[in-house]
């Protein structure tokens, strides 16, 4: 079997996140610098070894003020953990259609947790200018708080500020490297 190795296209992908606002709105940001690399044997993504790394300075949320909080101590410390990574350990078909829960160990700050994402897979292709591409779309949910982002606000009525479930979407589109 042939081993091949795929890189991200980083102008067809984007790494989202959403969470809970005094529990009533969703607020969304995302990552502008991650990197995605796999290797597959042939074209069969069920068994690829798939590693992620985002830059945690490049977070965005639309507000300048909010992502200077995150990038600080409270929340991801960015001074000493710069990056956030991901290194998938096992892949399990759901059904036949593509669809795979994906196991690997995320690393946030210091902390490394096994994590569970739910994957389609779009399927394989050759572009207008011949490059081979792969596509997925992922989703997941993680705890804040397993990953030592802890800091916590409380409204004058009681209620939460931030909730501890952090609900994670991705669009990936990678490029088979000849």
């Amino acid at each position: 079997m042939a081993i091949k190795t795929w890189a991200l296209d980083p102008t067809h992908s984007e790494v989202q996140f959403k969470i809970k606002h005094l529990m009533i709105t969703n607020v969304t940001g995302s990552f502008d610098l991650f990197t995605v690399s796999a290797e597959t044997e042939n074209e069969d993504f069920s068994k690829a070894k798939v590693n992620f790394t985002a830059d945690v300075n490049s977070i965005s949320t639309n507000n300048e003020q909010r992502d200077g909080h995150l990038k600080s101590a409270d929340f991801f410390d960015v001074e000493k953990y710069p990056q956030i990574k991901f290194t998938a350990t096992n892949a399990e078909n759901v059904d036949s259609d593509g669809s795979y829960e994906l196991y690997g160990d995320l690393t946030i700050r210091d902390v490394t947790k096994t994590v569970k994402l739910s994957v389609e897979f779009g399927g394989v292709v050759k572009d207008p200018y011949g490059n081979t591409k792969a596509g997925f779309t992922i989703n997941g949910k993680i705890n804040r708080k397993d990953f030592g982002l802890t800091w916590s606000a409380v409204t004058e009525a009681g209620g939460v500020v931030v909730s501890d479930e952090v609900k994670l979407m991705a669009e990936i589109q990678l490029i088979e490297q000849v």
